[in-house]
């Protein structure tokens, strides 16, 4: 059919639309906005526009924007509260939020209108947005997970808040010397981010070590206390989580530590040592410097116990303070038999199952409750997601270390443990091994998964295929015990920054044809399926993508100084660097390619980008080979005149939110290449969806449910299915017998990692040639890599014979994304969960 648009919308119908709390607080006109931030520069910096630089444009822009999301939630917090909404509180310990400015001008409908004005007073809204930081306060899909959670739950209306720790420092900020990943600091907290609260008199003491003290009185009872010890100040940032159409919002809330009192030894100074005067400062602000301190070290493991013990400690004193406040009984003492009804509390993964024993700790002791009591109100409250197939993984801390940090919960988690033994149905067969497997305390260990199923009322996966390995393999005792516990929730992605925001060309397209919904509900992007047979709308789709890589060309070539071709088929693998995420299978392909190539000057190949992003943990050596083998294949086939117009390879490093959201737009290919088995879901894949990328994958995590909905015609499956990967497991595996079998092939692309042929960076790859043929290859690299190659070069078929039939899948892969919106997500877990 000719294209023809469904419904048309307007940025004018879109500043009035969806506000509810916003209306009166939206600019009304481009003059109005002028005059307010002419005003605001003038009185804050004592400069007209002309004069200001571009961090005082953005300073002066972003606090306008951000005072206004602040009076949104004030509103939207009071009116919860007058509507006795249930809380939720989602404990994270990481929260990846990305640039607020521009996504908050969107949620807020003045986006066009904004950069219009600014480009009428002679500056550009463009760099004054590219100023701004991605905030250090994640490292990857967990934390990404918990920031789209949080823009679901207030575009949901739900009352959430989130709960999570602010690191000065956060992960590091990765730089590439010589193909080697370092780790340098990532300072962006002395960047200007005027998103943020502090909130002092909103502090929480949180107390280390000490000892438990036990008082009886004349009557034969008693209680314990928990005395001595040092204590930590917590104190929070509260960031305002604004939603689309400026119709509410909810509030991040991160800690940080501080010294309980101005702790400066003037003695110690007086004499020369300046280190020992500041001794405690820099022991209670370490704990919130850096994200995943080094655990090698048991130093490093404490360090890790401090900061999950902190922001739950003080996440759990906050919401306490709170409650009581609000929920009184006739006589003013708090409701608590009703706790349960009002607060729900998720633990995101097993950082925050400190929550448990905590709350435990707090109604039994602080508030004076009784076991039983307390004990209802904590696993009614209380829910965990598991975001891990792999049981080493799942995080255990050594008890001698856990009972003298933390004294008094270790006696609750000891009593937990004991009832649950107590408790245990002998009449089992083989109760001893199930007990075994599902014991809080064991082996000299206390293990934080157990700890998190038994304290709570639900436990979730994050894709079907995860949800049911947890079922059958990771916990699968625990579902024989308790199966009503387990659930699936599949993880979404919010729409609106990773399509609306970041992919301009698209969604205006989009917006065009069927109109501005699914803005708010994403399942309206299926409306696009009218457009499949529509070549006018190809064609459009078509211009688009190129839009996007011609602007993630130029992204690239300012950031590393390559060029790449945007007329190139664009192949895409971004995301954290691991063994088991299999960037090394990708990397041998490449290697296949560039083979080929030189062999065979008449090898048909669509010329291509592949570009890589993600950081490698810093003490993670094997990740770090890889990322070295990919800068050393760039160092190599960059060069090679024979190759360099059909193959490039490129690493953006640091990637971030704002990285992300300039790849995904302009990806044709998506590698999800996962061994089978190991992803719990994966966002990515997600991401790369909904702007049009054609998967390239195994049938792991999240991908199985995007097949479902994609089938064999608009993504392309290789490799072992997950049952096949257990099989092998349990079998006979040997990896030179796939070196043997494929000699030409695989087997020269294997010699190539240790024979010197893309060593001229920084040597060879011997640590990465050990780990495939002398410890066997463990991710089955080697048996998935011809079906994969084969894979690859399917899909590099269609896109280079048949261009129209290839934005037909991109345009289908948008428009059945819709179920992979955090919105849908947050629903379920709102109504099987959180009962919210």
């Amino acid at each position: 059919m000719a294209f023809k648009k469904l419904r048309q919308s307007s940025t004018s119908v879109l500043r009035r639309k969806h506000t509810t709390y916003g209306d009166e607080l939206a600019f009304a006109s481009k003059e109005e906005f002028i005059e307010q931030y002419n005003t605001a520069l003038k009185e804050e910096i004592g400069k007209d526009f002309e004069s200001c630089t571009t961090p005082d444009r953005y300073a002066l822009l972003a606090k306008l924007v951000a005072n206004k999301a602040r009076a949104i939630e004030t509103e939207t917090s009071r009116a919860n509260i007058e509507q006795n909404k249930k809380k939720v509180y989602y404990f994270s310990l990481e929260f990846l939020p990305g640039k607020f400015l521009d996504n908050y001008l969107m949620n807020l409908g003045v986006r066009d209108m904004v950069a219009e004005a600014i480009d009428d007073m002679g500056g550009s809204y463009q760099e004054i947005c590219d100023y701004e930081r991605d905030p250090g306060l994640g490292s990857g899909g967990l934390g990404r997970l918990a920031a789209c959670f949080m823009d679901s739950i207030a575009h949901n209306g739900v009352a959430g808040f989130g709960n999570g720790m602010r690191y000065r420092y956060g992960l590091f900020k990765q730089v590439i010397e010589n193909g080697v990943q370092h780790e340098e600091v990532d300072d962006w907290a002395n960047h200007r981010f005027p998103w943020e609260t502090r909130k002092p008199e909103s502090a929480v003491r949180v107390r280390f070590g000490g000892e438990v003290v036990r008082h009886e009185d004349e009557t034969g009872k008693y209680w314990f206390s928990w005395e001595g010890g040092d204590y930590v100040r917590a104190v929070p940032y509260d960031i305002p989580i604004l939603a689309y159409g400026g119709k509410g919002a909810t509030r991040l809330r991160l800690w940080s530590a501080e010294p309980h009192r101005e702790d400066f030894d003037l003695d110690a100074f007086n004499r020369g040592d300046y280190g020992a005067a500041i001794q405690k400062r820099a022991e209670a602000e370490a704990i919130s410097y850096i994200l995943y301190p080094n655990d090698s070290t048991p130093q490093g493991k404490l360090l890790r116990l401090k900061q999950e013990y902190l922001f739950t400690a003080a996440g759990l004193a906050s919401i306490i303070r709170n409650y009581k406040q609000e929920h009184k009984l006739a006589d003013g003492s708090p409701d608590w038999t009703h706790f349960k009804d009002h607060i729900a509390i998720h633990t995101n993964d097993t950082h925050p199952a400190l929550a448990g024993p905590e709350l435990m700790r707090i109604l039994v002791d602080e508030e004076g409750l009784d076991w039983d009591e307390a004990w209802e109100q904590v696993v009614g409250a209380v829910s965990y997601t598991n975001h891990t197939v792999m049981p080493e993984a799942l995080e255990k801390w050594p008890i001698e270390m856990f009972r003298e940090l933390l004294p008094r919960v270790y006696n609750f988690i000891e009593e937990i443990n004991r009832r649950y033994h107590d408790s245990f149905d002998t009449s089992l067969p083989d109760w001893q091994e199930l007990f075994a497997k599902t014991s809080i305390l064991w082996d000299g260990e206390v293990r934080m998964a157990n700890l998190s199923v038994i304290c709570g009322h639900s436990v979730n996966g994050v894709a079907s295929i995860h949800t049911e390995i947890l079922k059958d393999d990771v916990l699968k005792e625990f579902y024989q015990l308790t199966p009503e516990k387990f659930n699936n929730k599949t993880n979404g992605i919010t729409h609106r920054r990773f399509l609306a925001e970041c992919n301009r060309p698209l969604s205006g397209l989009i917006t065009e044809a069927i109109g501005d919904g699914w803005m708010d509900d994403a399942n309206e992007l299926e409306k696009l399926e009218a457009f499949a047979d529509d070549s006018a709308f190809l064609e459009k789709i078509t211009q688009a993508k190129l839009e996007n890589k011609q602007a993630l060309a130029r992204f690239v070539h300012d950031t590393i100084g390559v060029s790449i071709d945007p007329n190139s088929m664009l192949d895409v693998q971004v995301k954290r660097m691991h063994a088991y995420k299999r960037q090394l299978l990708n990397a041998l392909k490449i290697i296949e390619l560039h083979n080929r190539m030189i062999e065979d000057p008449n090898f048909d190949c669509q010329p291509t980008t592949f570009l890589f992003a993600g950081k490698a943990a810093a003490n993670y050596a094997f990740a770090k080979d890889v990322i070295r083998l990919i800068h050393g294949l760039a160092d190599v086939i960059n060069s090679d005149p024979r190759v360099r117009d059909r193959l490039k390879v490129v690493f953006v490093p640091n990637f971030s939110v704002s990285s992300a959201q300039k790849i995904y737009p302009a990806a044709d290919i998506g590698e999800q290449i996962s061994t089978a088995g190991t992803e719990a879901s994966g966002t990515s894949n997600m991401k790369l969806m909904i702007n049009g990328a054609i998967t390239l994958g195994t049938l792991d995590g999240a991908n199985v449910e995007i097949y479902e909905r994609l089938g064999d015609e608009n993504m392309e499956i290789f490799g072992m299915r997950a049952h096949e990967v257990v099989e092998l497991q349990n079998s006979y595996y040997y990896s030179w017998d796939e070196y043997n079998a494929d000699r030409q092939g695989l087997g020269c692309v294997i010699d190539r990692l240790v024979d010197g042929s893309y060593a001229s960076l920084n040597g060879g790859f011997e640590g990465i040639f050990s780990q495939l043929m002398e410890h066997n290859d463990v991710n089955f690299v080697l048996r998935d890599f011809r079906p994969y190659v084969n894979a690859w070069e399917h899909l590099a078929q269609l896109y280079q014979n048949e261009p129209e039939r290839w934005a037909r899948m991109s345009l289908l892969n948008t428009a059945r994304a819709g179920f992979f919106s955090s919105d849908r997500t947050i629903a379920q877990y709102s109504s099987d969960i959180w009962n919210a």
